[in-house]
């Protein structure tokens, strides 16, 4: 018990002494996943729109993790990474407000509608200036996917979900921690090497994959598997391969290079051809609405079907 009293005592620092609920009214539940709940709600005063996560803090067995999260979006501000608000600390909960995007995560928009090869090098544009922010400042995010890019029908591209993320210092320079989602785990992860921030490459190559395929390579097959793939054979094949320019195809070889030396970063990705074709973000709203409504006609097919 003294270590949650410890890390409470740590998020009560940070944290806004206040009862969220007189501040806000909760609406509905936008997801769930191993770090908590998150809820739609709106602020009773200003009307603003906000994602509020909350998480149970005799759940985490690693709290320093949630500590780590909380100083990272409130020090590190950018365009393409979703804003701090404000958190709370009632009770053994932690809640976390965060700026609200309409157009939920990038999951849908990715397994539900095909983006052409100037839209998805858009959408890769607008993720690596906030991979490449966070590298320049020696964080990495450690699990870069789909589930965790937000969209909005404005345009807007953000990642989000701190919840692994850790610093390199002068003192730590590398990571070992088998941390992250196993289809998009890096080969050194896997491997329990020494890593520093190009896992984040490889994860968001295999996150490109993902807008070509539709789903992650290994997604049906169990963590046991997916690791022994992964390790032994290195870079997946890509089931739309066909479809891919090669300018494209030569963008994700240079993401996923097993061999690290020759792995590109942020910033040489930023300058590859492929990005050169990125167009504008106009079509998310029209793409957005599509992938809503392929997504709830895929669910009541399956739902009428079963």
């Amino acid at each position: 018990m003294a270590d949650f009293f410890t890390f409470r005592a740590e998020f009560q620092k940070r944290a806004n002494p206040e009862n969220p609920l007189n501040d806000y009214n909760m609406q509905t539940l936008l997801g769930r996943g191993a770090s908590g709940k998150v809820y739609k709600a709106v602020h009773k005063q200003n009307q603003q729109e906000v994602a509020i996560k909350i998480m149970d803090l005799h759940q985490h067995r690693k709290k320093e993790l949630i500590v780590a999260e909380i100083d990272t979006l409130k020090l590190n501000r950018h365009e393409n990474i979703v804003s701090f608000l404000d958190c709370y600390c009632p009770g053994h909960e932690l809640w976390v407000v965060m700026e609200y995007l309409d157009g939920g995560c990038m999951t849908d928009l990715v397994r539900f509608v095909i983006l052409n090869e100037a839209q998805m090098a858009a959408v890769c544009r607008e993720c690596l200036k906030a991979i490449e922010f966070l590298h320049s400042r020696n964080i990495i995010h450690r699990d870069i996917k789909s589930d965790n890019v937000l969209l909005g029908t404005r345009g807007q591209i953000k990642l989000t979900d701190f919840g692994f993320c850790a610093r390199l210092t002068s003192q730590v320079n590398q990571r070992r921690t088998q941390l992250g989602t196993p289809c998009w785990m890096a080969p050194e992860v896997i491997k329990r090497k020494p890593y520093k921030n190009e896992i984040d490459i490889w994860s968001f190559g295999i996150m490109v994959i993902e807008m070509v395929d539709g789903v992650p390579p290994y997604l049906m097959e169990n963590c046991h598997k997916t690791y022994y793939y992964i390790e032994t054979k290195g870079k997946p094949d890509i089931k739309n391969a066909h479809t891919l320019s090669p300018d494209q195809q030569d963008f994700i070889d240079q993401c996923l290079q097993v061999d690290i030396t020759k792995r590109a970063s942020a910033v040489q990705l930023l300058g590859h051809p492929f990005l050169m074709k990125s167009g504008s973000l106009d079509f998310l709203e029209e793409a957005i609405t599509a992938a809503r409504a392929a997504r709830d006609k895929h669910f009541k097919i399956n739902k009428t079907s079963s």
